[in-house]
């Protein structure tokens, strides 16, 4: 049973709720447009980090950080694409990556967009956790956490970070 954290659109923005919220995490996966080396840096501090490259991360990051991940953690393979689309609108290299290695969960980031839908034809639970930094137009910010048990996924939860154009705190 490990606990992951999931994150994406950080666009070189850190935010301390990272380390509340993912403290305790056994994986932490960044969806791309990480925007700066020490966003994963201090994700590490916290807990192993598996993360991809997005359309906005330059030569470094592009080096440093593959386009397409594909992991194992618990029996449960886990695909990672910065633009990878969701159920029934995948782009075609979500479709390649979900061919080449049939995940059970497959993450993808790009478009600010809290998604967690089921994927029954390809057998797999996508989840786009949104944006997690202030880059955009998105008027909350996200996070999301869940444990892998095995093959089976339970305890998802949507950690919504107040409005950054706001002075609130969630």
């Amino acid at each position: 049973m490990k606990r992951i954290g999931i994150l994406s659109d950080t666009h070189g923005y850190w935010d301390e709720r990272y380390a509340r919220y993912f403290g305790g995490c056994d994986a932490i996966f960044h969806c791309g447009d990480i925007g700066s080396p020490l966003i994963i840096e201090q994700l590490a501090t916290l807990a192993p980090v598996h993360a991809v490259h997005g359309n906005i991360d330059g030569g470094e990051m592009r080096q440093l950080y593959p386009e397409t991940l594909s992991v194992e953690i618990e029996k449960t393979r886990i695909s990672l694409l910065h633009i990878g689309g969701y159920p029934g609108r995948y782009t075609l290299a979500g479709k390649d990556l979900i061919t080449r290695t049939r995940p059970h969960l497959f993450l993808s980031g790009h478009s600010h967009i809290l998604k967690v839908m089921p994927d029954p034809k390809n057998q797999l639970l996508h989840i786009n956790p949104g944006a997690a930094g202030i880059q955009g137009w998105q008027p909350v910010r996200t996070l999301v956490r869940l444990v892998v048990d095995g093959m089976h996924f339970r305890d998802l939860e949507v950690i919504e970070l107040s409005d950054y154009r706001s002075k609130g705190t969630d």
